[in-house]
Order: structure tokens, then C-alpha cells, then sequence
């Protein structure tokens, strides 16, 4: 057994297992499917929702609504890659309850293996016949765009998987030029799909002007993993490794559980440049390869520890387009109802988005990943209700920055950023709260809202419809900002992180806002992102929230007191205590020597506390102290003495 192959986890949540969100009604919906047809007349439908929670069938039910009781004559799914296309695949829903079933001709299913122009050829034919249904991938459906006018989308529903791979960068994303062209020029309704939270790392997926048009369904993770019947924990963690990943591998891959492994991009610095050589020393660190399977492609592996069969499945190497068409088949027919089809998947960009492994226990990435949406699709994969897994497991396996390194800098900013993705899923895990100002004759609070001291409610539509819609794209935002990533892992003081840095970032996010909204969105991310990295806990009648390492009586908060904290220090904490003293030390030292300048707000907010200092201690901040936050005092000092000096030499 390899039971203690435990990663260091950051996020650890614990479901209370309802049933609610996997309950199936008299019409054969599931919760989240239920939100979304109740949202079915709407022309732009934009479903966000997580993975598992239903969102192929929730398209099925809308779709034959709009084909059979909306006048619209076909329905075309895009999908971003062809292993997906399967979970369009024919359904029969009538059994459970529905109107009619989701049938779709062979000759339409556009996710098999072949020639493009073939495929664009057959899209083409099918819109100029009477079939009612189509899937295909989005590179199918933009070169056809290149042979349809858009006024050729008339009466049609165009449903497009995944909708995060749409953008506004109209040089990188042909499928954003579409989408707004066929919005603009054909009376075409559309059905948007999406796991993740983020409208895209980068560039959003829509203008503010479009994404208006498109109304929204959000079902969250924590309602859908809440409501499983199986799955009661979800942990989010770090292994760090020193030298070649594919030598610490064995340290963090248990084949005891149903995993999927997902190899370092080739260009990235933990690659070792040779992807097919990678899997060897994986299966290697397994055991011995006894054989493959000439039909399905998977490759038995004896187990050296005890000579069990381990059956891999390799996604990576595709040099043979036949085979791995095999191995895609066999895992999106076979190995997603029988348990005992594959154990372990190896990937590199497969495997990610809308691939259902039901079975999965643990995803396992190597190396850092920007992408916010890629993590958080990757996480998807494990979190899936299954009878054979009570907890769900994330691990990314980071090499350590070394000190000698070229590439120090680097490194520790990829470690940092990496940490900051894991604090972004807390937050998107954590049950949802309503935030409201508390005053003398206040009724009793409502089961999920609270009440704050000097709490700035959202006062205009824009700033609530932010909050509504917007405040997990807001953070993802401000935890990729370097500035504030060095800020929060570097000890700056908490209320300059949260009255300077966040809302410098909200007003470039969000241009079109005054000081005063912009005020009220800083209070609701500082307090929603305390109170959701906080642990609270009910004594007798009273509940209490653990911040900044002490309980505070909810009754007690005040905004002042939650500024004080910072919302993501958990975190750096449990860093600091998972690394060796080298490597925390060459992190400290990289940050140090990047360290940000002093500004003006930080200095009015600082200079209070820079005067109790010298009052408390009877000596001024020492810029050499190995505290942290007296440093920064002491580098404010100087700050504040050099524009004394300046503006006396003005006024000479």
C-alpha cells in the first residue's frame, strides 16, 4: 500500500453529502439542469456551472425545447475537442420523464475520426437539409463559418462547449469572431457553456456590451459538491520536488487510486524536453510493462511493490492517430462505466476539459500552470460523484527553486502564483454569504447573510450586478497581479494590501466606475475573501470567525477590524512550513529584492502605525530588522523624510 503519498494541502473542505444537487425530478433534471430550464426562452444563455453538474443534458433538455416549442429548426453543439463530443451523444430522456429524446444520425456526429475538409463538407450539407441536430468540434464550425454567410445561422441554436475558449482577441480566437458576427447578423440563439468561473486568464471572452445580451444561470461548487451523495472532502495541494520531476514522481503518485497525470508542457522549465521518454520513466516508476492491448491501446504495468496489474492509459504520445482514437473510444465508451478499465491516465493537453472519468480520485499535475481556467478544469476532473471515492484529490508537484538557479526569480514567482491559483478555489469552494451594514434595529439575519459594522452595501445595479456575476473573476484578477502576490506572500501590512493594491486593480478592471462604487466592490472582495478563508464556528447561540489567528463574535465585526487582516496569509503560512529553510529562505530573499515601491496612500496609512511604534518600543523602525513589517516602517520612514526635505526645498 501507498497510503502515505499525501500531498501538503492548502485547501481541505468537507461536504455534508444532501443528495440535493445529483436528485433527479419527475422530468428527469437534476438541480442545476432545473435553473437552466427555467431560463429556456432566453435567446444568448450563458451556463456557468461546474464540472459534473449536469450541463450536456441541461443543453439536451433546452435544445429539443427550442426545436419542438421555440420555432427553431436545428441545433449545432461545438465542442473544443473530439473526446468530448460523447457526452452529446444520442440520450433517451423520455424514460425519465421528459418530452422527447435527444437523437442524433450517425452522419451527423462530427467528433469521429477523419479529414477536416470532409467534415466542414458534411456541416455545410446539414445545414442545407432538414436533420435537427449536429455535433461537431470548434474548429469544425469556424472553417465552415468560412463557407456560410451569417444570415445561414437563421432559426438555428448554436451551443458552444466550453465557452471560455471564446475571446475577445480577435487575432487569437476565431471562434470570438463567430460568435459576434453571428449575434450581429442572424436571428441565431445561443447556448454558452462553461466549468470555469474565469471569462478567460488574459482577455475576456466577451465586450461588456455583448455579454449584457446573455442571460446568466450560475450554480456554484460549493451547492453542486454540497449536494453529492458520495464525495464528502476536496483537498487542493502541493508536493515540492528537487532535480527531475520524473525522479520524485514515486513520491506523490499513489496506484492505489484512479488518477489522472498530467506531464509538464514541453516548453516549460520541468519538462525534460522529451515527452514520450517522460511516460517511460513513469510506467517505469509503476514497474514493469508486461503488454498493450492492440484495441484499446492501454498498457499493463506489474506493480513492483506487490505485481498487481496497474493499467495505464497514455494520452501523450501521438504518433499513431489510429491508436489513440482506440484509446479515446475505449475511455469515453468503456473505461467511464467500468471501474476496472483503466487506473491511471497519463496526458499532456487531453484530459482536461469535459473529460469524464467518473472513477477519478486524484488529479496530478506537474508543473505550474497560468492558466486559472486550465487549473480549475483539471480540478474538474477528480471531483465527479462516484461510489468508489469519499474524498477528491488536486496535487500539483512543483520543483523547488534552488539558490544557485538561473532562473531563481522565475521559479519562485511560478511557486508564488501557483499557491495564489489554490487560494482562488477556496474561495470559489467556500459556501456563498450575503453581506449586509449592521444597524441598532436590525431583525434577526437571514440563514446566509451577515452583518457588518460600517459595511458599505452595493448602492447601483453596475456594482451589484458585479457581485453577482463577476466577484470570482474580479479575484482571480487581483491573485495573478504580481504586485499583489509579492505583496501578500511578503508581509505587507494587511490594510495597505486591501485599501491600496485591490482597489488600484478594481479600478483597471473596472474603468467605468466612481470611487464610491469602487469603495463598496473593495469592501465586498475584502470581506467575502476573510470571512471565506476563515474558520467559523458556533458556540452555545453565538458564532465566531477566526481571524488573524484569533476567534472574533460575528456580532463584534467591524469593516476597520476586517481591513486589519490579510485574507490569503493561511496560505504563505503553510508554504513556509512545507519547504526546507534554504528554499524558504532564497523565496524571501527573491522577493526582498524586488521589493515594491512606497507610495503615497501606503505612507498615510503606515504613519499612524509607524508613530505607536516609536511609542511602544522608544526607538524608530530598523531598516536591517529581519521583521518584515518593521522593515517596511522603516522604509516608509525614509519615504515620508524625503518628501519632507522635497517640499521644504520648494518652499525656499
Amino acid at each position: 500500500m501507498t497510503s502515505e503519498k499525501q500531498p501538503v494541502n492548502i485547501v481541505d473542505v468537507k461536504y455534508e453529502q444532501t443528495g440535493e444537487s445529483v436528485k433527479i425530478d419527475d422530468m428527469g433534471m437534476r438541480e442545476m439542469q432545473r435553473l437552466a430550464f427555467e431560463k429556456r426562452n432566453a435567446q444568448h444563455l450563458l451556463i456557468k456551472a461546474p464540472p459534473a453538474s449536469g450541463k450536456s443534458r441541461a443543453l439536451m433538455f433546452i435544445g429539443l425545447d427550442k426545436l419542438f416549442n421555440q420555432g427553431r429548426k436545428k441545433v449545432i453543439v461545438a465542442v473544443p475537442e473530439r473526446s468530448i463530443g460523447a457526452s452529446f451523444d444520442g440520450t433517451e430522456l423520455k424514460k425519465y420523464g421528459f418530452f422527447a429524446d435527444w437523437e442524433v444520425d450517425d452522419k451527423n456526429n462530427l467528433c469521429t475520426p477523419g479529414l477536416e475538409k470532409s467534415k466542414v463538407d458534411a456541416f455545410v450539407q446539414f445545414m442545407d437539409n432538414n436533420d435537427p441536430i449536429l455535433i461537431c468540434t470548434h474548429a469544425t464550425l469556424r472553417f465552415a463559418f468560412e463557407a456560410l454567410a451569417p444570415e445561414k445561422f437563421n432559426g438555428c441554436v448554436l451551443a458552444i462547449d466550453e465557452f471560455h475558449h471564446v475571446s475577445m482577441d480577435v487575432n487569437n480566437s476565431k471562434l470570438g469572431e463567430l460568435i459576434r458576427s453571428v449575434m450581429q447578423n442572424s436571428d441565431v440563439h445561443i447556448i454558452a457553456m462553461t466549468g470555469s468561473y474565469f471569462r478567460g486568464d488574459a482577455v475576456p471572452i466577451l465586450s461588456p456590451e455583448d455579454e449584457e445580451k446573455f442571460t446568466p444561470v450560475t450554480f456554484n461548487y460549493y451547492d453542486q459538491l454540497n449536494g453529492y451523495e458520495y464525495l464528502k472532502s476536496l483537498g487542493i495541494g502541493y508536493h515540492f520536488y528537487q532535480g527531475r520531476y520524473t525522479s520524485a514522481i514515486n513520491e506523490i503518485l499513489d496506484t492505489d487510486k484512479k488518477t489522472i497525470l498530467h506531464i509538464p508542457n514541453v516548453n516549460s522549465g520541468e519538462s525534460t524536453k522529451d515527452k514520450i521518454e517522460e511516460v517511460g520513466f513513469i510506467l517505469a516508476s509503476i514497474g514493469a510493462v508486461v503488454d498493450e492491448d492492440e484495441e484499446t491501446g492501454i498498457i499493463h504495468v506489474r506493480r513492483e511493490s506487490d505485481g498487481k496489474i496497474i493499467k495505464v492509459a497514455d494520452l501523450v504520445d501521438d504518433s499513431d492517430q489510429v491508436k489513440r482514437a482506440r484509446t479515446l473510444t475505449y475511455l469515453s465508451r468503456v473505461a467511464k462505466n467500468d471501474i476496472d478499465a483503466v487506473d491511471i491516465i497519463i496526458a499532456l493537453g487531453m484530459a482536461k476539459e469535459g473529460f469524464d472519468w467518473p472513477f477519478c480520485e486524484h488529479a496530478l499535475t506537474v508543473g505550474y500552470r497560468a492558466s486559472l481556467t486550465e487549473v480549475i478544469q483539471i480540478i474538474g476532473r477528480a471531483t465527479r460523484d462516484s461510489s468508489n471515492k469519499s474524498h477528491a484529490q488536486f496535487t500539483n508537484l512543483i520543483a523547488q527553486p534552488e539558490a544557485t538557479g538561473s532562473e531563481v526569480k522565475l521559479s519562485v514567482n511560478n511557486m508564488l502564483k501557483a499557491i495564489t491559483a489554490s487560494l482562488l478555489m477556496e474561495q470559489v469552494l467556500a459556501p456563498n454569504f450575503k453581506f449586509r451594514t449592521m444597524s441598532d434595529n436590525d431583525d434577526a439575519p437571514t440563514p446566509g447573510e451577515l452583518r457588518i459594522k460600517g459595511f458599505k452595501e452595493p448602492s447601483s445595479e453596475r456594482v451589484k450586478q458585479i457581485v453577482d456575476t463577476d466577484l470570482n473573476d474580479l479575484k482571480a484578477n487581483i491573485l495573478q497581479d504580481e504586485t499583489f502576490i509579492k505583496a501578500a506572500a511578503g508581509n505587507l501590512d494587511p490594510e495597505v494590501t486591501n485599501k491600496v493594491l485591490i482597489p488600484k486593480i478594481i479600478r483597471e478592471r473596472y474603468p467605468d466606475l466612481d470611487e464610491e462604487q469602487v469603495e463598496e466592490l473593495r469592501q465586498q472582495v475584502v470581506v467575502d475573501s476573510v470571512i471565506k478563508n476563515g474558520e467559523i464556528k458556533t458556540i452555545g447561540d453565538k458564532k465566531f470567525v477566526m481571524m488573524a489567528n484569533k476567534f472574533v463574535n460575528l456580532d463584534d465585526i467591524n469593516i476597520d477590524l476586517i481591513d486589519q487582516v490579510n485574507p490569503f496569509q493561511k496560505a504563505f503560512e503553510i508554504l513556509s512550513k512545507s519547504v526546507t529553510t534554504q528554499v524558504l529562505k532564497v523565496i524571501q530573499e527573491t522577493i526582498a529584492s524586488t521589493r515594491l515601491d512606497v507610495t503615497e496612500d501606503e505612507a498615510l496609512i503606515l504613519w499612524p502605525k509607524i508613530k505607536l511604534f516609536v511609542e511602544v518600543k522608544g526607538r524608530r523602525p530598523d531598516i536591517s530588522s529581519h521583521d518584515e513589517s518593521e522593515k517596511r516602517m522603516a522604509e516608509v520612514l525614509l519615504y515620508l523624510q524625503r518628501k519632507k526635505r522635497e517640499a521644504e526645498q520648494q518652499t525656499v
